[in-house]
């Protein structure tokens, strides 16, 4: 939530894929932005006090009775609107507009004419090329609107009732394919809603210890400490507001990269950087031996996760009375887990809204919930934490057990953590600038002859993948570099025992995902 006198944009999400883009194209504006459904309680709403409000696009038909639709007393509130494509059609139509079946429905990207005089287009040319997605179109603009945009098959592109503060774009100005959509998003932002750009990480980490210190007081906490982005930068928020009162549980599950436990003990062990208490747990047994034989990816994250929780507790009842138990959740987390706007429950591993009954904490503390990955990485750096860990891929909470398809075994955990290593290392090599977002390397369940040396050999198939994203809700294959791909390969099968054969995935996102699992 925002803090005290804090300007907030909301969105409003009804069913959008592109909700959490349009918060992060606010937030990078320098405006605080938080999604919410549709059905939130509109007085709820209200007592937000938004700067300014954003309605997503959906699948739904605005005029069709069963769509969603939100209570038209918003209209009135003084408050902009920006309805963006499905958010576009719902404004026109609760207004008396005409919105209806498009006669040639829009696609990919298209040339949009602009009205430059219309604060939303303020500074842009006058076309523009913006992203189509539509089935429906604006047929006729409501009462009230001007037409600022349109296209050959799309009249109705965009409009706007200065008057009332509404406003209306039938393309997606978040996302990348819209030339200027962020100039667009920022002008909605500063031009109507008259923003004055306050929202700074330096502040945020700053208030969010002010805050920690004053709801913990004198209590104790534990903090899952996963080695990851999320769970360090989380943990050492934490150190920075209670320092002693903290205790760091970290879980080797024998499922992490090569070399992982030993670079998180360095920081937050003995010796490290912050004064904090710091238990390292060698699970690695346990956890194997709870997977043994399981191969489905939903039953190892639901394994994982529950191991996690009863570690956890038994470490909590070890050091006494433990008020709080404190998790890396980020705001992506809450939304995928079905609780900050329409999206669907994606992963089950987030432990979003809650722990079974049987763990004996009065309360989780969750200083990450609001923050997206590339913001949580910005704190993490105001914190002093080191580059190597706050620049770490993303890394999946149950992790190498993802990566490897099939039942998990301590053989093939070695053989991945070594053919990941060698991949990374050989990407790494390449300037900053031409590195993908994700790299690594996952162990197939699929085994073909070879030869090495004077032997056939009847081995394992490592694949490689490599992508480039900006907000890991779609992600582009990165084309490597030949002579990259082809040392690693030549480096895997030589030094990693049981492997013979290296693939490449070009698939990218959607429609796979980007983790094996």
């Amino acid at each position: 939530m925002p803090k005290e006198n804090q300007e907030l944009v909301l969105v409003i999400d009804f069913g959008g894929q592109y909700n959490q883009l349009i918060a992060r194209r606010v937030r990078d504006s320098g405006v605080y932005c938080e999604i919410v459904s549709y059905k939130k309680n509109i007085a709820e709403i209200k007592a937000m006090n938004p700067k300014g409000i954003i309605f997503t696009g959906g699948p739904n038909s605005a005029y069709l009775e069963d769509s969603p639709k939100i209570a038209e007393e918003i209209y009135s509130w003084g408050v902009p609107i920006l309805g963006i494509c499905y958010g576009s059609q719902l404004i026109s139509h609760q207004l008396g507009g005409v919105v209806c079946k498009a006669p040639e429905r829009e696609y990919g990207k298209t040339l949009v004419d602009l009205d430059t005089t219309s604060p939303m287009f303020e500074t842009l040319p006058k076309q523009n090329i913006c992203w189509m997605s539509h089935n429906d179109y604006i047929k006729e603009a409501a009462p009230g609107f001007k037409i600022v945009a349109s296209t050959p098959n799309c009249p109705v592109a965009a409009a706007e009732d200065a008057e009332r503060k509404l406003y209306i774009v039938q393309f997606h100005p978040e996302v990348l394919h819209t030339e200027n959509g962020i100039k667009i998003l920022s002008n909605f932002v500063y031009n109507v809603c008259g923003c004055a750009g306050t929202w700074k990480m330096d502040s945020f980490v700053e208030e969010t210890v002010k805050a920690l210190k004053a709801k913990i007081g004198d209590g104790k906490v534990l903090c899952a400490l996963s080695g990851g982005v999320d769970s360090s930068v989380c943990a050492a928020m934490l150190a920075k507001a209670i320092g002693k009162q903290l205790t760091c549980v970290f879980v080797d599950h024998g499922l992490l990269r090569k070399n992982e436990r030993e670079e998180v003990c360095g920081v937050f062990g003995e010796g490290g950087q912050f004064d904090i208490n710091f238990i390292c747990v060698d699970a690695a047994d346990r956890f194997l031996g709870k997977l043994a034989g399981v191969c489905a990816p939903e039953g190892k994250r639901k394994i994982i996760g529950e191991e996690f929780i009863r570690v956890f507790e038994e470490e909590g009842k070890k050091i006494g009375k433990v008020d709080y138990l404190a998790q890396g959740t980020i705001y992506p987390d809450v939304v995928e887990s079905g609780l900050g706007g329409e999206s669907a429950t994606i992963k089950s591993h987030h432990n979003v809204g809650g722990l079974p009954d049987f763990v004996d904490f009065k309360e989780i503390v969750e200083p990450l919930r609001d923050l997206f990955k590339d913001e949580v990485r910005q704190a993490g750096r105001e914190l002093g934490l080191p580059e190597y860990l706050v620049a770490r891929q993303p890394f999946p909470g149950p992790g190498l057990a993802i990566r490897i398809i099939g039942d998990v075994t301590p053989e093939k955990v070695a053989i991945v953590q070594d053919a990941d290593a060698i991949y990374r290392e050989e990407v790494d090599k390449l300037p900053a600038a031409e590195r993908p977002s994700q790299y690594f390397a996952a162990l197939t369940n699929m085994r073909s002859v070879g030869v090495m040396g004077d032997e056939r050999t009847y081995d394992y198939a490592i694949a490689l993948r490599a992508v480039t994203t900006t907000d890991f809700m779609t992600a582009e294959v990165t084309m490597l570099p030949p002579e990259t791909i082809k040392t690693a390969a030549n480096r895997i099968v030589n030094e990693v025992k049981h492997i013979n054969r290296v693939l490449f995935d070009y698939t990218t996102k959607p429609p796979a995902t980007i983790e094996f699992e």
